[in-house]
């Protein structure tokens, strides 16, 4: 469950007492790891994998309540606010409206008495934290056009014209991560530790690609060549137009992927897992031409390989890492998770697709201990929502294998299912603990407009629920009594 899914009369989930609570009853149910989504900024279609950058935090996310226990805010200045936010659904549209005016006044505040730390979290971090500060007061200055549209102007002169406006951006992530790290003490010491996510492209119209353009395939106008996507697939007919600019990964190798060596190690300082996104693409991606309305007429290009995992290890150790190698797999592909010895992952509604043929590799009796075992992930539909929304023949095979007739039953089947498979961590959604539907769904590749916003509401995670769940773990021996 990501942060943006915690109940919140703040019209989205925060890092206060929400995400507090969350982790008081994942310690109740016996549960030892919370994943998340990546908590950065969101961008085109309000999705966490389209960021204006892939070091800072989300806005959003920071907890005014806390902000006003500091003295940053009144309790006035936020607490009549209306969000526009349904009790079970996030209004995007409301929060880039509403949330920064009232940020800029906590801003202002903590400017008038800075924290002795404020200055060591800027010199630390300026190799991100100072061309993402630059890159929203310019895009501010713009009215939020792409930065491709804006005049080329020198570091010199950004900071000197908007000295303020980049002053404030560099303060909303030192109270993120002031925010972040305290909460993610909170969790180590209840027995929790969180899950990060980190996508493997990231957005055209961000900081990464405005102030590191040769790092990507672009051409004429710091237009891109190809983009990024999948192609066609059960998902999509058409496949999934990512849009993203891709890698030149010829040019990384020359300094040993210094840029992605950096940014894994970051990461992985930020969350105590790291599940990598799109694996597969490592091994070879699909590469679409800029132009394109659909990910149709793609081709398959040779990505980094093992190099580029070699160079991360080499530099900095072996680290807690989870490859996403879903996708259209190849021997190739199946290599690279072999020889990385990251745990793969396995969805335990592939087990049952006719669409792309399902696979036995999804039963969990075939599942390897070195793996993490999924019901679904954020871009399926729930347990619920798929037993009435996939092909009947699927459903069907699903219920015979289940054993059981009922959908209501049959979900809770495959969570117990993964539950006592091998796999030596698995993870379910929220919405599968809850019992909730295709209403719940986080995510449905390949559309816009009505994704990223489910939310649990308030009262969701009782204690007669956490008690149940801990009974569950208790039965297929997969409790967390502490740390």
């Amino acid at each position: 469950m990501h942060l943006s899914s915690l109940p919140s009369r703040r019209g989205i989930g925060g890092m206060g007492r929400p995400a507090r609570d969350f982790v008081d009853f994942l310690e109740a149910a016996g549960q030892g790891y919370w994943q998340l989504l990546p908590i950065c900024p969101t961008g085109y279609g309000d999705s966490p994998y389209q960021s204006f950058s892939t070091y800072a935090g989300n806005p959003y996310f920071i907890d005014l309540d806390l902000l006003m226990e500091e003295g940053l805010l009144e309790r006035q200045e936020y607490e009549a606010v209306d969000w526009e936010s349904t009790p079970d659904r996030v209004n995007y549209g409301a929060l880039y409206q509403k949330r920064i005016p009232i940020l800029r006044k906590a801003a202002a505040r903590f400017r008038e008495q800075m924290p002795p730390d404020y200055k060591e979290f800027c010199e630390k971090n300026e190799y991100w934290l100072g061309d993402y500060a630059r890159f929203m007061a310019m895009k501010n200055a713009h009215g939020g056009s792409p930065w491709q549209e804006w005049e080329l102007r020198s570091k010199a002169w950004m900071e000197e014209t908007y000295a303020e406006e980049i002053c404030f951006w560099r303060i909303l992530q030192y109270l993120f991560f002031h925010q972040w790290e305290e909460l993610r003490s909170y969790a180590g010491a209840h027995g929790v530790r969180l899950i990060g996510d980190l996508p493997i492209y990231v957005a055209m119209d961000s900081a990464d690609v405005w102030a590191h353009p040769e790092l990507f395939q672009l051409g004429e106008g710091k237009k891109p060549k190809e983009v990024a996507g999948c192609p066609p697939d059960s998902f999509s007919e058409d496949g999934q137009l990512w849009g993203n600019p891709l890698f030149d990964w010829e040019y990384m190798a020359k300094d040993r992927y210094a840029w992605w060596v950096k940014r894994i190690q970051y990461l992985c300082s930020v969350y105590d897992v790291l599940r990598i996104d799109h694996f597969r693409g490592f091994d070879s991606y699909y590469a679409i031409p800029y132009g394109n309305r659909t990910a149709r007429g793609g081709r398959w290009r040779q990505g980094p390989g093992l190099s580029l995992f070699r160079a991360v290890e080499e530099t900095i150790g072996k680290q807690h890492i989870i490859a996403e190698d879903l996708g259209y797999l190849t021997d190739s592909v199946r290599q690279l998770l072999k020889d990385s010895g990251f745990p793969g992952m396995k969805v335990l509604q592939f087990a049952f697709d006719s669409r792309d043929g399902g696979g036995e590799a999804y039963l969990p009796e075939n599942y390897p201990e070195n793996c993490v075992a999924y019901v679904g992930t954020h871009d399926n539909d729930t347990a619920l929502g798929w037993m009435h929304t996939a092909p009947a023949g699927d459903v069907a095979l699903a219920k015979a294998y289940l054993r059981e007739t009922g959908d209501r039953e049959a979900a809770k089947a495959m969570m117990r299912a993964v539950w006592n498979s091998r796999a030596f961590l698995a993870v379910v959604q929220a919405q599968d603990i809850l019992g909730l539907g295709s209403e719940s769904r986080m995510n449905t590749p390949a559309t816009v407009g009505e994704n990223w916003r489910w939310r649990a509401t308030e009262g969701s995670f009782t204690a007669a629920l956490a008690n149940e769940l801990r009974n569950e773990m208790a039965a297929c021996k997969r409790i967390n009594d502490g740390v």
